[in-house]
């Protein structure tokens, strides 16, 4: 007979956009060996939570923050020293949502919670720098083919800003041109009546909105969004 002795724990890397940066959020720990080091939100599961729960749960208690898109991104155990505590397996989940929907409280064994530019992203503890890295790279292919940036933006907003922030995660430009064609081409945007000056030229430009209802309309005659670049 095999006896175990292992923890299973989740992490989350959250990304936020905001002003064409993408954020990784962090806390601060307060007790054990990284005490003061910054970490991704995380910790041990209960016995009776599942893993999704786990990890919405661990959010709110250290950093104060809901989510709505929440995927799994992978399991993390193959180093069996990754945890000074013992043998612990994580099971990473990547988020997305908006910074300005929410103010960072730190609680429980937080000591801060803070968005950091993804680029200006401390060493984190144990092994999380690898989880933001892959968590970064499934977003930037997940852009391409599944409409997940408008979980980035506000309700409503400009078709530049939508732009922009392709522009800011795939770290590279695009032909807005045709950019603009093929999402249109998509008719999962609505048009608003409301027109705002745009921060670049002054100029007018309507609103828009993600009609999520039309996509998951269109998901069930086998639609493909799919965007490609040269």
């Amino acid at each position: 007979m095999i006896n175990q002795n292992i923890k299973i724990a989740v992490d989350a890397i959250v990304f936020g956009y905001e002003r064409n940066v993408l954020y990784v959020l962090a806390v601060q720990q307060k007790y054990g060996i990284f005490k003061d080091r910054w970490v991704l939100p995380g910790g041990f599961i209960k016995d009776d939570e599942s893993l999704i729960d786990a990890v919405k749960r661990e959010l709110q208690e250290e950093a104060g923050v809901g989510v709505n898109y929440l995927e799994q991104l992978s399991t993390f155990g193959d180093d069996i020293n990754r945890d000074s505590r013992g043998r612990v397996i994580s099971v990473a989940y990547f988020a997305l949502v908006n910074p300005q929907n929410f103010i960072l409280k730190a609680d429980t064994d937080a000591k801060d919670a803070r968005w950091f530019p993804i680029n200006e992203l401390p060493v984190l503890g144990y092994d999380h720098n690898e989880m933001v890295k892959l968590a970064h790279a499934r977003l930037k292919a997940k852009l391409t083919y599944q409409p997940i940036g408008f979980d980035l933006l506000d309700d409503e907003f400009l078709f530049s800003d939508l732009e922009n922030l392709y522009c800011s995660i795939l770290e590279r430009d695009i032909d807005r041109r045709n950019f603009r064609k093929k999402i249109l081409s998509f008719h999962i945007l609505k048009e608003t009546d409301k027109i705002v000056k745009t921060s670049s030229s002054g100029r007018p430009g309507k609103l828009f909105k993600f009609d999520k209802a039309k996509y998951d309309q269109l998901l069930q005659e086998d639609f493909q969004f799919e965007i490609k670049f040269a």
